[in-house]
């Protein structure tokens, strides 16, 4: 069974970006472009893949895409309708109504439902690319995590999970650090007993 995997960077206090959606002020530095390249080339968006010379580099770890409106808002406002062309991408929004791109399916509601589905089916993991309000509301599907842990406090901004109380245990399972401060930590769903 495919897993759901919530791929995000946070702050040290926890943010995904500042309280307007912010998300310049994140230090990014070759040495952490190097590792996503490496490790997960499909996370970089479409228009920028041929740039780093990605274009005919294969999905390695997912081929779906989840991600809520206000992540694919910042795409939009450039002018891409489909930042993931090389994925299959879902956008969860109440106010988004049918996308402008055919490549884009758009969920009104019942995300987990949607998740579950998705899930069943056969392929490549489901990279879950945010926001906070919607990796809350998937919790219960969420069998890892890959936290890209900056060095930069926020102050205030959108938490990594933005919803009820809910504890849930997960285990660590690799951790990197690398020269610029950056730590990337992997987490799976702990077993329940």
């Amino acid at each position: 069974m495919r897993k759901l995997v919530y791929y995000v960077g946070v702050t040290l206090d926890g943010c995904i970006a500042g309280p307007g959606d912010e998300t310049d002020f994140f230090p990014f530095s070759d040495t952490m472009a190097a590792w996503i390249i490496n490790r997960y080339p499909e996370t970089i968006p479409t228009h920028m893949r041929p740039t780093l010379g990605l274009t005919e580099t294969p999905n390695r770890s997912f081929d779906t895409v989840v991600m809520g409106r206000g992540t694919y808002e910042p795409a939009l406002e450039i002018g891409v309708t489909s930042p993931y062309a090389h994925l299959r991408q879902l956008v969860v929004s109440t106010t988004l109504g049918t996308s402008q791109d055919p490549a884009i399916e758009s969920i009104a509601d019942d995300p987990l439902t949607a998740v579950r589905k998705l899930k069943s089916e056969d392929g490549l993991d489901i990279w879950l690319a945010g926001g906070g309000k919607l990796a809350a509301s998937l919790l219960p599907e969420i069998d890892e995590l890959i936290v890209k842990s900056y060095p930069v406090v926020a102050g205030s901004g959108r938490p990594v999970f933005d919803g009820e109380f809910r504890p849930t245990a997960f285990t660590r399972t690799d951790s990197t650090s690398l020269d610029d401060g950056t730590t990337i930590t992997s987490f799976s769903r702990t077993e329940e007993h």
